[in-house]
């Protein structure tokens, strides 16, 4: 324990220097002095000035004096709405004022802006001009001979100079402006032209001089420079805090050694103008608080860096406490999971960073909020992805796993054999495949053992009279009941079976009808239940049918990912899934839980669990002791996990309330277990469906309303998330489970294609109480629907890459990165659809049949001259005998 504190000490300690080495400190020049002017607009919050944001003298007040001793002057965008009171309070606090006429294409406003604008100018003598009309001729409201009308009317009637405010290529594009005004106020704002913050000012002093030698004599102003603190990038454009004080003190500094007239953009950062794209809010000076959002001489810092520092660390060192409760845990394994919870405490301080840093409005705050909130679950996730990687990579190898060393001690002793009673539900189960499952059972090599076998709801005589005669055949220790009517499913069967089990059994097994075991089984696992807190141990499901076709094989090695990986883990914790075949139950402990349950469909791991909740000790081995059949088509394996994954929703609401404290004799890591279980599963599921649909439906909002995803904070998490859980598949396929690497990255594409799948049956577990049983078809008996099976599943993914495809597309001029990452999360999520897709597609291929492959490898040697290799004399491919030994 004490080499674990140090490890924590030590990423903490290595957090710590990395914020250290990271901290960015950036020179520029200082400026001491006063600004030549900003532009200032009363207004507050993010409600328009046009709707309701009327500035009060109060207000107005407040903000003079806060300004009085960074500028000469102030630039005024209107001259009504408020914005009157301005001058008169200004020149309480000695500042010139350059009024401004908003012009539009409303005549009547524009009318009464004029007399406004004129009117102050008479009536304060700190007003030192008149700008009619801001980019008027840009946005297109007024055409160039209209305005120089009504700049013309302006000048008429004041006695000070007069202009208009423009982008610096309109004044040279219209020379006749520039020949109507008393000096050209030109607009020069290089975030909007895409250059970087470092090309900026210097962009600024060769637009300036183009401007001196277009119009030689000419008072030229810089009406509008400026640099944004926060947004996205446009092109090279980077906004950020350090972009904009090293531009603004290099860009005053500049103009200041040149006598340049300029005007800084702006005053104070205005929330109101989120419809100018994320910048539009963050160009000013001082913050929304009226804070300054940077210091005029030293190095440009950021002063919240080392609280955000302090936050990350705190977070991480929280986040690795955990880490002590783990039972011996080696170096390498604290080392991964503190470095991945200081990861966390990391981004957790980018979020508080983006909050704070940000303004709101309603909708983009709850935009937010949402995606945190759908964030939070996805990281829980992928921490224990991660911790599952370090356990398996770097922790010690399991200790409670029964193995055939464990197995032989304990049959050496001389406790009796506990007499057990093998139960086989059977529901329209092809006959053949039925008796081979009680051949194999006949076949045990435990002397005291009976077999009950039920058919359930099943009147036609075709599958019930063979079975019936078989068990005849093979002698009093079999038992048929053929029960029609049969209500509860699967546990209703189950519960009838119990009626008809011998009284002195005190061991109950569970197979399928579909299983043939091996006849280890039973004389391997039985000797576990000499300790008599043992209610239950379970062994692995496998395939022997997995040579069928290629998208068997692959369904094969998805379904042994969780009986090597998932199952191992959770046993160490006495948390195992019960999962209905293969189980052997301590009679007494079935019991106690109230038998099989007919209030979910999967009354198997209702039954283990409730179990676990009276305290008895469950065991897990991952020997194979038994191979059933392969759902026969793809539209069957999808229905068997909606079946799984809707009952494992109806255990969570059944079971919630045994997790409160005190409520059940699970231990906390039962809790932890069943918990992360579930939310690893019907979670991360329905989270990535979930998530991918929002996403979509953000699509049109990112790609036309110029509102970009915010990458720190929503989307390279995402991003973060989904190679968390690739490299923990195939870190952990390749430590855990046994087969190729073809067949691993097969099952990796079966795992993903049913997202849609599950997260439709934790939907449906959400507005419905109970579905009817639905029957995994086996056997080789059901056919091929007509229909698509990933129907849905197609329209989602090719709806995710139009919308990827469709952001890149709209994104060509602009080239904001937060766009091209958040088109990149959008090709991610279509990952899982488009499996499910390619496995639909397989099925129906002639690419799904081995034999292909074998008779193209075989084309493929004569084409290159090579002698095919000689072909077996069996009916098994070459191809399927190599994966028949590799499954089994």
């Amino acid at each position: 324990m004490r080499a674990v504190v140090a490890v924590l000490l030590l990423v903490t300690a290595a957090h710590a220097a990395l914020w250290g080495v990271l901290q960015d400190r950036q020179p520029a020049p200082d400026f001491k002095g006063v600004l030549s002017s900003v532009s200032y607009a009363p207004f507050e919050g993010t409600a328009h000035p046009d709707v309701d944001n009327i500035p009060t003298g109060e207000k107005i007040r407040s903000d003079m004096k806060a300004l009085a001793p960074l500028t000469r002057a102030i630039r005024l965008y209107s001259s009504t709405g408020g914005v009157e009171l301005v001058p008169p309070i200004a020149n309480e606090f000695g500042l010139k004022v350059m009024v401004g006429a908003w012009i539009d294409k409303f005549v009547e406003r524009n009318e009464r802006e004029m007399l406004a604008a004129i009117d102050l100018a008479k009536h304060n003598g700190n007003v030192n001009g008149i700008v009619v009309g801001n980019e008027t001729i840009y946005r297109g409201d007024q055409k160039v001979s209209d305005l120089i009308k009504l700049i013309q009317r302006v000048k008429g009637s004041v006695n000070i100079p007069v202009t208009t405010g423009e982008i610096w290529n309109i004044w040279l594009e219209h020379p006749e402006l520039a020949s109507s005004v008393d000096f050209i106020a030109a607009h020069i704002l290089p975030y909007w032209e895409g250059f970087s913050s470092k090309q900026a000012v210097d962009q600024a002093l060769i637009i300036y001089q183009k401007l001196r030698d277009a119009f030689p004599g000419k008072r030229i102003v810089i009406a509008e420079f400026g640099w944004p603190s926060a947004g996205y990038n446009l092109k090279s454009a980077d906004p950020g805090p350090f972009q904009q004080a090293a531009t603004l003190r290099n860009f005053v500094a500049k103009a200041q050694s040149i006598g340049m007239e300029y005007n800084i953009v702006e005053a104070i950062d205005q929330p109101w103008k989120f419809f100018e794209g994320g910048v539009g809010p963050y160009w000013g000076i001082l913050n929304a608080d009226r804070e300054p959002k940077f210091s005029w001489s030293g190095p440009v810092v950021n002063e919240a860096y080392w609280k955000l520092a302090g936050i990350a660390l705190l977070i991480g060192v929280l986040l690795s406490l955990p880490i002590l409760r783990l039972v011996r845990p080696t170096v390498m394994q604290a080392v991964l999971l503190s470095a991945a919870a200081n990861g966390v405490g990391a981004w957790v301080a980018t979020v508080f960073a983006y909050w704070t840093g940000h303004y709101f409005v309603l909708g983009s705050a709850f935009a937010l909020m949402l995606g945190l909130i759908l964030l939070v679950p996805l990281i829980l996730i992928a921490m224990a992805r991660i911790e599952e990687i370090a356990t398996v990579a770097f922790g010690e190898r399991p200790r409670r796993l029964i193995t055939k060393e464990a197995v032989a001690v304990q049959a050496a002793t001389d406790a009796p054999l506990s007499k057990v009673s093998i139960h086989v539900p059977a529901y329209f189960e092809p006959p053949e495949m039925l008796k081979q499952t009680l051949d194999a059972v006949s076949r045990l090599d435990y002397p005291n053992f009976e077999c009950v076998v039920i058919i359930n709801n099943t009147p036609d005589p075709a599958f019930w009279q063979p079975i019936q005669d078989h068990c005849r055949a093979l002698g009093e220790r079999f038992k048929f009941i053929n029960a029609e009517k049969v209500e509860g499913f699967k546990a209703g069967a189950l519960r009838i079976a119990m009626e008809r089990t011998a009284a002195d059994a005190e061991i109950i097994g569970v197979i399928d009808a579909d299983y043939v075991v091996q006849s280890d089984w039973l004389k391997d696992l039985v000797p576990a239940f000499n300790d008599p807190s043992v209610g239950l141990v379970q062994a692995p499901q496998d395939h022997r049918d997995g040579d069928r076709s290629l998208m068997h094989y692959v369904m094969n090695g998805e379904y042994a990912g969780f009986f090597d990986i998932g199952m191992v883990q959770r046993n160490e914790a006495n948390a195992i899934i019960v999962h209905g075949t293969m189980c052997l139950i301590r009679r007494a402990a079935m019991d106690m839980a109230g038998g099989w349950a007919g209030d979910t469909i999967c009354e198997d791991t209702d039954l283990g669990l409730a179990i676990a909740q009276h305290g008895w000790v469950t065991h897990y081995t991952n020997t194979r002791y038994g191979y059933g059949l392969l759902p026969d088509t793809y539209e069957a394996f999808k229905k068997q996990r909606h079946r799984w994954a809707y009952g494992g929703f109806q255990i969570v609401k059944k079971h919630w309330r045994r997790f409160l404290p005190g409520a059940s004799r699970l231990s906390q890591e039962q809790k932890r277990e069943f918990t992360l279980g579930w939310l690893n599963w019907l979670g991360a599921e329905s989270l990535g469906v979930v998530v991918a649909i929002l996403n979509l439906i953000w699509v049109p909002i990112v790609a036309f309303a110029d509102i970009a995803i915010p990458d720190k904070i929503l989307t390279l998490p995402i991003i973060a998330a989904f190679v968390v859980s690739l490299l923990h598949f195939l870190a952990l396929y390749r430590l855990r489970v046994p087969i190729k690497t073809a067949q691993m990255l097969g099952a990796m594409v079966a795992a993903m294609s049913v997202q849609w799948t599950v997260s439709r049956a934790v939907a449906q577990g959400l507005i419905t109480e109970h579905l009817a049983f639905a029957r995994t078809s086996k056997g080789g008996l059901s056919r091929m629907s007509i229909e698509f099976q990933a129907f849905w599943e197609a329209v989602i993914g090719v709806l995710l890459l139009v919308g990827a495809a469709v952001l890149i597309a709209s994104n060509q001029h602009k080239e904001v990165t937060e766009i091209y990452i958040f088109a990149g999360v959008l090709m991610l999520q279509s990952l899982p659809f488009l499996s499910a897709v390619a496995i639909a597609i397989l099925e129906t291929s002639r690419i799904n049949q081995f034999s292909f492959w074998r008779n193209a490898r075989i084309r493929s040697a004569e084409l290159i001259g090579l002698r095919p290799a000689p072909m077996p004399t069996g009916g098994s491919s070459p191809v399927g005998s190599e994966i028949q030994r590799e499954t089994t």
